[in-house]
């Protein structure tokens, strides 16, 4: 076969494609239109700095109205518990959320179910609510009518006015309410809470990260559990399930360790031997882990545990290391032979820096005085728990004595939250999981004769969606690929278009264990082709190649002690669900932003993202072009604010716009730089319309059957789309709808199409084959994306306007093909070095592709029901990938190729439940899925090789390949010899591979603490402080039979 030969296939099947292109999407004309406004344009350099500090003091003012309504919330709760006095008799009826609109068999409401009207709502997610009263929620375990809990909800009834005007003065306000340190949770605007499938009302508002975080000051918390023989049995299990609860009341800005003894002391996880860790998600579950491990057995020695746990204690204390505040012993024990007052006299008094709490396990009370005695001595508490329903009441009483001193001063701290799904919330209800943060405050009790006590009466807070936020950063001025994102105090991401919370289970989706511990150096890649190089292959034996980035600890360090500024940085950006990847240079902005523990980040990619384009054009001419039925706007794009005023909630964008626009809205505000970018491009592209009707009109050369939709979209978030048949021959009928996100506009990026299109040369075609997802398989590749830049340059300057581009069924490529050659089959669908290893090996080699390997930090990888520490292997991914499609001419195969031959990645693949191979369903539901690191290869063809050919030596015969670049397009037309066999080259496949860390390097990184910021507040101790008030002789204080009552009575109900 003659490379001229090949050269002459290139050629002329490149032409006819263009031409077919060129003619259906109207590309020449949509640039002619908008090279024939150029002289009326302007383009704007964009100052990053300048963006990324506005953006900053938008989302400040609208925090702070947030923090406003909670502090009128805890003025009012606290000025309510002042004037009442408590009633052990009181009887009072109120709406409990269970039991609203409950009726007996006689058709009666039951008692605190009232009638409670609900109706749809589309602020709160068009959940059944009532706007204007809260409603009252107990955990199954709390007796609705006990006394503390009547004179608690009675006294909080004053918050209603408060919620109602609260929302009533800023409407974009969610969720409101106050959970009370006795239990119940007032929840404004009030719903009906539906039990789980078992029947039990679980949440308690107490166990909220929000809760305990606003009630307590940064912890250091060693937990010393007593695993000696006389453990054994139900003491074991109850002494465990206390472990796991203390350690559900820990946040990030927490730190943590556990340590066993009998006759040794044995550390739970040996790696942390010595230290304290970050009680982030991870570490939390990595310990409940290993604390399900623990076996009874040996001899009790708690005094080497009481020391060790000092030791440690002390010296992260003296080497400003840890939560630098509240530092306390969690001693969880069957009972104490001594007091062991010297240990303390020498490593703890007189100053008493560490707390000591301790849990007595079971009934038995012959060593209950000296296990007291330690607590009481120690400014602790100590409470015996007996049964595994008294656990959560008195693991809770150690909150409540380290808020004394923040209590006894009166300081109101303000907290945000890291981001979280609050799916608890609303288990049984049709709630999106948004991530969100909540501001909270702890409401105090403000009466002289329990000052000493420092009671806390419970915490308020409001719900903030990181939606909401970031609407605060407007898509259009960030360019194509730019985008802004947010991050904590401690590293963590808080929102980022590349942060995948969920995880799919079949069909349904799933918060990821660690979704709210991503941190930012795993989802910003900056590229350096000598981590790829240390990589590869070595990656599997476990090399933490993240210690290699140079600029991402730069940029994290900044925007941790909230600092502003800018830095640049090439990065790889994987797009496509992974399948290929974009190399840009990226400008970060960032600062912080005041009041709160987040920073904000601004990324502009370099080039056409430095610029925005600004056109001019009358209201009147917009407006006519602006009422064509083809066109749409991006739906989560803020054009107009409609979801402050109910009778503009309705509305769509573009309603919205056209009532500003004709002033029937006048109270509606919208974003008049983008409006008026809206009308220009509208009044530009309105020739589109008529040029494609005119063409569907006219079709009728059946050799073009096969052009399915033509569409563009704008900078604006602007589109119109034509089909050039009818719906329902449509391939793709998710394309540019909301069952598609990738291929719209939507607050987190622009199109794929569009981003592709707008990294290559405008007028060159980009051609992507995507098949049906869902079906078995991944289903059949049926259609092609086909799109194109249009840009416009103005003083030298060059900006991106809009992208253009058809949708055709694949088979039109193959019949354009064959129609001047030979008939043949086709195949496609397939990686091609997974067809032909040979030659892609050989491409590899000779540089016209190159492999990039890439990580993913947010996998989810199966995992063997009863795991252990020895390598699993992952199943195989089913693989759908769509790079190659092949035909067979006589000895000669023939390849069409993307440029971005590129792999399979994403952990939604690895993550799917359903079995790949011929699994049972026993075995199924025996396939757990854990987060995991994961490293996938990418291949990307270096454009500068336009042609190529060589041969390859494969024992008893050469195998001929030629491959051509096909001019104005990302193809590459590949042909080889069919008839030799090189089957000895294995094939280049796609695998996504766990990244196995070897024991050392996991050990490592479990220890290794990085930076993060401490809140700003700290509350450890108080001279007025009661430390007497140190918990009862032998006293249950979650009653056993109250818990009864309350599940009988629950039962009853549900009959």
């Amino acid at each position: 076969m003659k490379a001229s030969r090949v050269k002459s296939w290139a050629d002329a099947f490149g032409g006819e494609i263009y031409s077919i292109m060129t003619k259906y999407s109207g590309s020449l004309l949509l640039q002619k239109k908008y090279k024939d406004v150029e002289p009326t344009l302007k383009i704007k350099e964009v100052d990053g700095l300048e963006l990324v500090k506005k953006f900053s003091e938008e989302m400040e003012s609208m925090l702070r109205r947030k923090v406003e309504a909670v502090e009128r919330l805890v003025e009012a709760a606290e000025d309510a518990d002042l004037k009442h006095e408590f009633n052990s008799s009181l009887v009072f009826d109120y709406y409990n959320s269970l039991l609203i609109n409950e009726k007996d068999e006689n058709d009666n409401y039951v008692e605190l179910g009232d009638e409670f009207i609900l109706e749809p709502n589309e602020h709160f997610n068009n959940l059944l609510v009532n706007t204007t009263y809260s409603d009252v929620q107990l955990p199954t375990n709390v007796y609705n009518k006990d006394p503390d809990i009547l004179n608690g909800v009675y006294m909080s009834e004053a918050l209603n006015p408060i919620f109602v005007d609260n929302f009533q003065r800023d409407p974009t306000l969610t969720w409101q309410y106050f959970g009370s340190s006795t239990g119940f949770f007032r929840l404004y605007p009030g719903i009906k809470w539906m039990p789980d499938e078992n029947g039990v009302i679980s949440f308690d508002c107490r166990n909220r990260g929000w809760y305990i975080q606003a009630a307590t000051s940064p912890k250091d918390i060693i937990i010393v559990v007593d695993i000696s023989g006389s453990m054994k049995g139900l003491l074991m299990t109850i002494a465990k399930h206390t472990i796991i609860t203390i350690l559900d009341t820990l946040g990030e800005n927490d730190f943590v360790n556990i340590i066993a003894y009998n006759d040794y002391v044995h550390y739970v996880e040996p790696c942390f031997k010595g230290i304290l860790v970050q009680a982030d998600r991870d570490n939390r579950e990595h310990f409940k882990q290993l604390v399900d491990e623990l076996q009874a057995k040996g001899v009790g020695t708690v005094n080497k545990a009481v020391l060790e746990s000092f030791k440690i204690l002390r010296e992260f204390r003296e080497a400003g290391q840890g939560g630098l505040c509240n530092q306390a012993i969690m001693l969880i024990t069957d009972g104490a032979v001594e007091d062991y007052e010297s240990v303390f006299e020498k490593y703890n008094w007189p100053d008493r820096k560490v707390r000591v709490f301790t849990y007595l396990i079971g009934r038995e009370v012959t060593f209950a005085q000296n296990v007291k005695w330690i607590a009481c001595n120690n400014k602790g508490y100590y409470t015996q728990i007996s049964t595994l329903a008294d656990v959560q009441e008195n693991v809770m009483e150690y909150l409540h004595v380290l808020s004394r001193p923040m209590v006894i001063n009166h300081d109101h701290d303000i907290i945000w939250t890291e981001a979280y799904m609050d799916s608890a919330l609303f288990a049984s209800q049709a709630q999106s999981l948004l991530l969100m943060t909540t501001v909270a405050m702890p409401v105090f009790s403000k009466k002289n004769e329990t000052r000493s006590h420092g009671i806390l009466l419970g915490v308020v807070g409001s719900d903030v969606p990181l939606r909401e936020l970031l609407k605060l950063a407007p898509r259009y001025k960030l360019g194509v690929h730019g985008y802004a994102f947010l991050n904590t105090n401690n590293g963590y991401i808080l929102s980022h278009p590349d942060l995948r919370p969920l995880y799919r289970e079949g069909k349904k989706l799933k918060p990821k264990p660690n979704y709210n511990s991503v941190d930012l150096s795993e989802v910003e890649w900056e590229d350096q082709d000598e981590i790829s190089v240390c990589w590869e292959g070595n990656v599997l034996q476990g090399q933490d190649h993240m210690e290699d980035m140079d600029e991402i600890p730069g940029l994290r360090t900044a925007m941790i002690n909230g600092e502003t500024g800018y830095l640049a940085m090439d990065v790889k950006v994987p797009v496509d669900k992974g399948k290929r990847v974009l190399f840009l240079t990226n400008d970060y902005f960032f600062t912080d932003i005041s009041g709160t523990p987040f920073s904000l980040g601004v990324v502009l990619s370099r080039g056409h993202g430095e610029y925005i384009l600004l056109g001019n054009t009358s209201v009147e001419e917009g407006l006519h072009d602006l009422l064509q039925p083809d066109l749409t706007l991006a739906n989560e794009w803020i054009y107009c604010i409609t979801d402050i005023d109910p009778d503009h909630r309705k509305l769509s964008q573009l309603e919205a716009m056209i009532r500003f626009l004709t002033g029937t809205e006048p109270d509606l505000e919208c974003d008049e730089d983008l409006v008026q970018e809206v009308l220009f491009d509208a009044v530009v592209t309105a020739p589109m319309e008529a040029y494609w009707t005119a063409l569907a009109l006219n079709m009728s050369d059946e050799t073009e059957q096969g052009v399915e939709m033509a569409f563009l979209g704008t900078r604006a978030g602007l589109m119109r789309s034509l089909l050039y048949v009818g719906s329902e021959k449509l391939s793709n009928r998710k394309f540019l709808t909301l069952g598609e996100k990738e291929s719209i506009f939507t607050m987190d990026h622009f199109p794929l199409w569009y981003r592709r299109a707008a990294e290559h040369p405008p007028g060159s075609f980009i051609y992507s084959i995507t098949s049906e997802e869902g079906s078995e398989g991944g289903g059949k590749p049926e259609v092609v994306t086909v799109s194109t830049s249009v840009a416009v340059t103005v003083d030298g300057k060059t900006a991106i306007a809009a992208a253009v581009g058809v949708q055709i069924k694949l088979e039109l490529l193959q019949r354009k093909f064959w129609m001047a050659t030979w008939q043949g089959s086709t195949e496609a669908g397939k990686f091609f070095g997974e067809v032909d290893g040979s030659v892609m090996t050989q491409l590899l080699n000779m540089g016209m592709f190159r492999k990039v390997t890439m990580y993913d930090y947010q996998a989810m990888c199966k995992m063997p029901y009863h795991h252990h520490s020895g390598a699993q292997p992952l199943l195989s991914p089913i693989y759908t990938f769509l790079a190659a499609v092949k035909w067979l001419i006589s000895d000669f195969l023939i390849f069409l190729l993307e440029f971005n031959i590129c792999g399979f990645w994403r952990s939604e693949n690895l993550a799917d439940a359903k079995s790949v191979f011929h699994h049972s369903h026993k075995h199924k539901k025996h396939d757990m899925l854990q987060p995991c690191d994961t490293e996938y290869p990418v291949f990307v063809y270096e454009t500068t090789i336009k042609e190529t050919n060589g041969l390859i030596e494969c024992g008893d015969c050469q195998k001929m390949f030629v491959a051509q670049q096909i001019a104005n397009s990302n193809l590459l037309l590949l042909v080889t010899d069919a008839t030799c066999d090189c089957s000895i080259f294995p094939p280049v496949l796609l695998e996504a591979k766990e990244v196995k860390y070897n024991a050392s390097v996991k050990c490592d990184r479990m220890r290794s603490q990085k930076l993060r910021r401490r809140p700003d507040t700290c509350h450890a101790f108080h001279p007025e402080e009661n430390a007497q008030d140190c918990g009862g002789a032998a006293e249950i204080s979650a009653s056993l039979t109250l818990l009864l009552l309350a599940l009988v009575t629950f039962a009853l109900l549900l009959r």
